[in-house]
Order: C-alpha cells, then sequence, then structure tokens
C-alpha cells in the first residue's frame, strides 16, 4: 500500500487546522448557515480593555464572516435581552451592516447570565438555519433545563447550533448544551488557555486517524526490509553472459493482430456466414385479390432470425454449411489459445509484446523495492535476450531515489527531453513502467499526459500484474 496518499491527507488536515486557527475563526470558529442568529451574553464583560477587545473581537466577526450571510438577527442579553431588530431577519445589505456594526460598539456589561430568556426569544424567528451562542459565563439556568427547552424547540427544524465560550471560568455547561443539541462548540481565552474546538478536534482526529494507518504501513514496510535481500533465490544463469535471440515472429499487438486473424477478417462472423441464404420478409399488394399481402414462412424450409440491426430476417439454414462453419470456428479457437499462450510465457508474460521500434524502459529500484532487485534484473534480461535486439532504439532509465510516487517526473523528464527528442523521426514508440504495484493516480495521469504529447503507446508493468493505460 503506498504511503503518500496518507501524507497528503495528513498535510491537508494540518492546512485546515491552521486556517480554522487565524483571525475571527480562532476566536469564534467557522459560522456555518446562511440566515444566522447572533446571540450575545454581556453579563462577564466589564468596562475598559476587556470590553474593548470584546467588540474588536465582535466587529471582526461581522468583518470576516457574518458579512457574507443572506440574513441576520442579533441580540445580546444578561439578565434582561436586548434585541437590535424586531422579531424577523432583515437581509444584510451595507445599512444594515452599519446598524450591526454600531450594535456591537455600544453593547453594555450586564448582571445575570439568562440563557433561557434569549434562547425562548431568538428561537421565535422561525426563518434562522443556524443559531451562534457567544456566552462568557456561566448560564442561571442548570444544563438540564437549557437542553430541554433547545430540544424541544429545534424539534424538527434543521437548525445548526454553534455554541462559543468567550474568556469563560466555566464552559462545561455551554460545551454540554451544544453537544446536546448535536451542534458545534467553540472555546476560546484571550490567554490562550484551555482551547477547545469539535471542528478542530474532528480533524485532530481524522488527522490521527491518518497517522496510525502510516505509522502501520511504515512497521510493515520495515518487517520487510528486515529480511536478507538474499532470501530470492537467484534464476538459472542469472549472473551469466546475455544470451541474445533473433525473434521469429513479428512482434504485433493484438489489436493489429485481430485484423487478419478476427472472425470478421476471416469472414466468420455468423452475420456473414448466415448473409447468403437471408431474406427480407416480403409484402405486396396483389391485384386479382385487390389486396396487400405479406410473404409466409415455411417452417421446416426456414427459420427467423433478428438481425444486427434489429429487423427480422428468414433464413434458410444449410446443414453442411453450418457443420463446416462449427470446424472452422474450433480451428479459431485454437488459434487464440495458442496466442495465449504465446503471450503468457517468457519475457512476455511481464512485458507483453514490445512491437514499437523505439523503446524507453523507466524501472523502479527505489527504497521500496530493493528486496525484488533480483526480480527486477531477471525481467530486465528477459526483455534484453528475447525482445529488443530487433529494435532500432531502446534505452534504460532507473529511478534510484527514495521516493517513487514522488521523483519519477524527474526520470520521465529526461525520458521526453532526450530519449524522445526527435520523434517524428521514428515509426513507433513505446514508453515501459516496471514497478512492483500500481502506481498512484497521479503518477498515471502525468505519464499517460506525456505519452500523448509523444504519440507513445504507454505501458505499466507490475511483479503482480501486466496493464495498458
Amino acid at each position: 500500500m503506498c504511503a503518500m496518499p496518507f501524507v497528503r491527507v495528513i498535510e491537508l488536515y494540518q492546512q485546515r487546522i491552521q486556517w480554522l486557527l487565524q483571525d475571527s475563526r480562532k476566536v469564534f470558529g467557522l459560522i456555518k448557515g446562511t440566515k444566522v442568529g447572533l446571540v450575545v451574553d454581556v453579563s462577564s464583560i466589564s468596562h475598559g480593555p476587556r470590553l474593548w477587545g470584546f467588540q474588536k473581537d465582535l466587529l471582526s466577526l461581522i468583518d470576516e464572516q457574518l458579512c457574507y450571510k443572506k440574513q441576520l438577527y442579533c441580540l445580546s442579553f444578561s439578565t434582561e435581552i436586548s434585541p437590535l431588530w424586531e422579531m424577523y431577519l432583515f437581509l444584510f445589505s451595507s445599512p444594515r451592516l452599519h446598524e450591526a456594526r454600531q450594535w456591537i460598539q455600544q453593547l453594555e456589561p450586564g448582571q445575570g447570565c439568562n440563557l433561557l430568556k434569549a434562547l425562548k426569544h431568538v428561537l421565535m424567528v422561525k426563518e434562522l438555519n443556524s443559531l451562534v451562542l457567544i456566552v462568557g459565563s456561566c448560564p442561571d439556568q442548570s444544563l438540564e433545563i437549557l437542553s430541554d427547552y433547545a430540544r424541544q424547540c429545534m424539534l424538527g427544524r434543521k437548525l445548526q447550533t454553534h455554541a462559543v465560550t468567550y474568556d469563560c471560568s466555566n464552559p462545561a455547561v455551554v460545551k454540554n448544551l451544544a453537544e446536546a443539541v448535536r451542534g458545534c462548540y467553540h472555546c476560546y481565552s484571550s490567554k490562550g488557555e484551555n482551547f477547545d474546538s469539535s471542528d478542530v478536534h474532528l480533524l485532530l482526529q481524522e488527522s490521527q486517524k491518518a497517522k496510525n494507518l502510516l505509522k502501520s504501513i511504515k512497521q510493515t514496510f520495515q518487517r520487510r526490509m528486515g529480511a536478507p535481500s538474499n532470501f530470492l533465490l537467484k534464476p538459472p544463469k542469472h549472473e551469466g553472459p546475455l544470451v541474445i535471440q533473433t525473434p521469429c515472429v513479428l512482434a504485433r499487438t493484438s489489436t493489429d493482430w485481430l485484423k487478419t486473424n478476427g472472425l470478421k477478417a476471416k469472414k466468420l462472423n455468423l452475420y456473414q456466414v448466415l448473409a447468403p441464404n437471408a431474406f427480407s420478409p416480403v409484402e405486396g399488394f396483389v391485384p386479382i385479390l385487390k389486396k396487400t399481402v405479406s410473404s409466409t414462412l415455411h417452417e421446416k424450409a426456414m427459420m427467423q432470425f433478428e438481425w444486427y440491426d434489429g429487423t427480422v430476417k428468414n433464413i434458410h439454414v444449410d446443414l453442411p454449411v453450418l457443420y463446416n462453419y462449427q470446424k472452422l470456428l474450433a480451428k479459431m479457437v485454437r488459434i487464440y489459445e495458442k496466442r495465449i499462450d504465446w503471450l503468457s510465457v517468457a519475457s512476455r508474460r511481464i512485458w507483453g509484446s514490445v512491437c514499437e521500434r523505439r523503446v524507453v524502459i523507466l524501472v523502479d529500484i527505489s527504497v521500496t523495492n530493493s528486496m525484488y532487485i533480483i526480480h527486477i534484473q531477471h525481467c530486465l534480461r528477459l526483455l534484453l535476450e528475447e525482445q529488443m535486439s530487433n529494435k532500432d532504439y531502446f534505452n534504460i532509465i532507473a529511478n534510484m531515489l527514495r521516493d517513487w510516487s514522488r521523483n519519477f517526473v524527474s526520470a520521465l523528464r529526461r525520458a521526453v527531453e532526450v530519449d524522445f527528442k526527435d520523434k517524428d523521426k521514428h515509426e513507433s514508440q513505446g514508453l515501459y513502467l516496471l514497478t512492483t504495484g500500481i502506481p498512484d493516480q497521479e503518477a498515471v495521469s502525468i505519464i499517460t499526459g506525456f505519452a500523448t504529447l509523444l504519440f507513445a503507446e504507454v505501458l505499466i508493468c507490475s511483479f503482480m500484474s501486466v496493464s495498458s493505460v
């Protein structure tokens, strides 16, 4: 299993976490929904720097996130509630944005945290699809009362709850309330203490899963690498000189071979055989009968058969012809089996039939494949002995870098810039990749992209399989 997808996912999670810890998202989290109810607790703030810092953070929330919402409803509370507007949502336009900013700048400290009263008021606004609670102190009501009321009012509504504790000394009640209504939770402290966020926590969980899988892959790899490389037996005459063979059969792809040996080329297609004795039904007007009549079918002489174009033909079945057709089909089956057997032995079993006049071979000998070096050498030896003697040009490029999936591009660039430089002068050219498995999709996409530009055939050869791209 390739480790690179897990590495990329972990990097993606880390980037997402860093993004969530910037600007207003660090203080209040990521606000979801399009029709937002903003409920702000002013019971814990006091005059002076603490109030100014809180107002500054709220203004950032308006400018960076809430200004992009469609509609907004604002409410502050302590012992009593103080809504900015009446009991309906306004489209968030420039005048409303100015009013919301002005409302934040005019917030005044209060006494008590009557969260239940604030919930009763804001949940009457039925158009909301997102509720943001910003709480700075422990609510006056218990968790059971708050959660029971919130669940009853939200029953059957698609309302996302986003609970934020801002410099709160006892955030447990608000956090548990968010969990009770299946909402999101974000805990912020200006002193950098006890930071918590359900969004960040979810990403950390997924990142840890990926890290555990990556660790398991590395441990598996280390166990495999711990085995001695000479454990694999060397094939006979592995270290002897190459025995070059001149191919006695012209190398052809199966597609090209079937153009002369396929059923259609041999005129053994079923419709081709039946065509001489196939007749369309006849329909005509008989003057003496003064009506249109259709031809009838004599079952002993003919039978009806659906043709390839969907029409129905009357077929006369000639038994000697049919018997001869069966013999010819059996003969063609034997020919096809013989070609399959020929393709399944020696170097063709690994590389297929190398038909191109100009061939470039990319070999993966990265650290991952070091224990398979004997097999790699044997694969190349068979290819050189059996299929390369009649080529106009060939080259072998070995990738010795640590990470094949990231660094094979350098080997591919070498093939393009040097080996395929004068590609127009050659009749045909092929690019072959030898690896211990199927490369990741990014590698395949890059290879096929280069091959398209070069008008070259591409074959990915694996120790386990051979697949044409």
